[in-house]
């Protein structure tokens, strides 16, 4: 299939990979260039490209939006560049490098981000971004569901957490819906101990809600049963199972679910979401969002150089 090279922005066209920039734009900093004089070291830290597509992201401050209060005492960019830290190393808070921010005003960020519904519409934009680097429409039109239990850490209460008999975990499940790249579209956290059948519903109701274009999904067959047919009548939607052949006795890449095991892997490469170490289950759906907030920066932070081939292979199965 055709790639559609990406354009970054100005301000980072010109500069070496990794270099910090003057140029790069600032709507925290009062002179509107970047405060940060953090020298990249850390592998989740961003390079310039990356922070020039997230910026604008962010929320606009405000003081500079007339609501009032002062320029915070530290720049976005290395809080962000914390967050990307915790999520990609697993640290305790406690355990934040010394060169960044201190741990209370990264999570004070994190949780407001969470809070306010930041976090969230950041992930949607880039997601956008990258599918229409793929030449694809912004909204997607298909998309596969799967589910993953996760042990739970000793945070985590009784209460939010269950028993997986089948893959013998005590901890939570996270149920996913993404669409043919991979890309996840929404997400839902429950006790390990819940059905995956069961778990679709809300899934798929919040799917619908969030991207009415979409009429055909894909899962395995965990969800099959009354589950395609509640889908059909109550929310005009597709539900195919794709099976794995009983005579299998090998592994097999079977179509289209294998799609989302590849993004469950993207997010397992990030060790925070190894395990699930957050007391509310919205917690752990943050830093899943922050995960793959990482995986959409790098691609469109390459400088120029278009998506690899591989990242995009889901798009031709």
């Amino acid at each position: 299939m055709p790639l559609c090279r990406y354009v970054p922005p100005a301000a980072v066209r010109s500069g070496a990979a990794g270099r910090r920039q003057e140029s790069v734009a600032c709507r925290c900093c009062p002179a509107g260039a970047s405060r940060s004089r953090r020298r990249r070291r850390y592998p989740s830290d961003m390079s310039d490209a990356e922070w020039a597509v997230c910026e604008p992201m962010l929320p606009r401050p405000a003081w500079l939006a007339g609501k009032g209060g002062r320029p915070s005492a530290y720049c976005m960019r290395d809080v962000v560049d914390g967050i990307r830290y915790l999520t990609h190393n697993g640290p305790v808070w406690r355990a934040l490098p010394a060169d960044f921010p201190p741990a209370w005003t990264v999570y004070y960020w994190t949780g407001k981000w969470q809070a306010d519904g930041s976090t969230q519409a950041m992930h949607d934009h880039l997601r956008e971004q990258v599918r229409q680097v793929a030449c694809r429409k912004p909204a997607p039109t298909a998309a596969i569901i799967d589910s993953q239990s996760v042990k739970a850490a000793e945070e985590v209460t009784r209460s939010s957490r269950g028993y997986d008999a089948g893959k013998k975990v005590n901890g939570r499940k996270r149920h996913i819906a993404v669409d043919t790249t991979g890309l996840l579209l929404t997400i839902l956290i429950t006790a390990a101990s819940v059905q995956d059948r069961d778990a679709a519903k809300p899934l798929l109701w919040n799917l619908r809600k969030a991207f009415p274009g979409i009429k055909l999904a894909w899962a395995d067959g965990g969800y099959a049963g009354k589950l395609v047919t509640w889908a059909k009548t109550t929310l005009k939607l597709t539900l195919q199972i794709v099976r794995r052949p009983d005579d299998l006795h090998t592994f097999k890449v079977l179509p289209r679910r294998w799609v989302v095991e590849r993004t469950l892997a993207w997010i397992t490469r990030h060790r925070r979401t190894v395990r699930d170490y957050e007391r509310l289950p919205a917690h752990h759906e943050t830093y899943i969002y922050w995960a793959m907030i990482i995986v959409m920066t790098r691609r469109l932070g390459g400088a120029g150089t278009p998506l690899a081939v591989a990242d995009l292979v889901g798009a031709a199965v």
